[in-house]
Parts: structure tokens; sequence; C-alpha cells
């Protein structure tokens, strides 16, 4: 499956590959609201959404705050069970999951 243009814009170098070789993938890209930065995965469509999650976060935030003060959004809406797979969210080859935090910070 060839990867689609918008998987690459804004995207760090590399790619995070999630499930076992010989799977079927697509490629998605996972941004961090609040950084404004972006990573892109290439995953199984079976794979969970909170496996996505949590490799992203561990890319874009290590040793930061747990996975569960962040939200994963596609389309504008919240992915209210992270436990579906990536396909079952809604998402297709060239998708963009949107982390954010649960709860609003304040500025500084």
């Amino acid at each position: 499956m060839t990867i689609p243009f918008v998987a690459q814009l804004r995207s760090r170098p590399g790619v995070i590959r999630l499930g076992s070789d010989g799977q079927p993938r697509i490629t998605i890209r996972v941004q961090l609201a609040e950084a404004w930065d972006t990573v892109r995965v290439e995953t199984p469509p079976t794979e969970p959404v909170s496996a996505v999650k949590a490799e992203a976060l561990a890319a874009l935030r290590p040793n930061q705050e747990p996975a569960d003060e962040f939200v994963v959004k596609l389309n504008g809406f919240e992915v209210l069970d992270e436990n579906v797979s990536v396909a079952d969210s809604g998402a297709t080859n060239g998708s963009t999951f949107l982390l954010s935090y649960r709860r609003r910070r304040p500025v500084r």
C-alpha cells in the first residue's frame, strides 16, 4: 500500500511500526496537539487504538504524563473505547489521530 501524502506532512523522520511482519498495514498520523508534533505510524487495521496511542506518546513525550491523561480524537470526535481496532474506530489509510490532554491545562 502506498503512503498517503497527508501522512508525510510535518511528520518526524522515521516510522513507528506496530504488529508483526507480513500483516497488511495502513499508514496513519498521530499528532500531539499541545506540542505541535507528529509521528507517522504503520499499523495493522486490527491493532487496538490504545496500542497506537501508547507508542505515539512514547515517541512524542518520553518520560512524561501517563497515557490516561490524554484522549484520542478522530475527525474531531473522541474515540470513547480505545480497545477497539484502528479500523473499527473509523480510521483509514491516511487518517490522523489527534492526542490532546483530557483536562484543560493552565497557560503559563
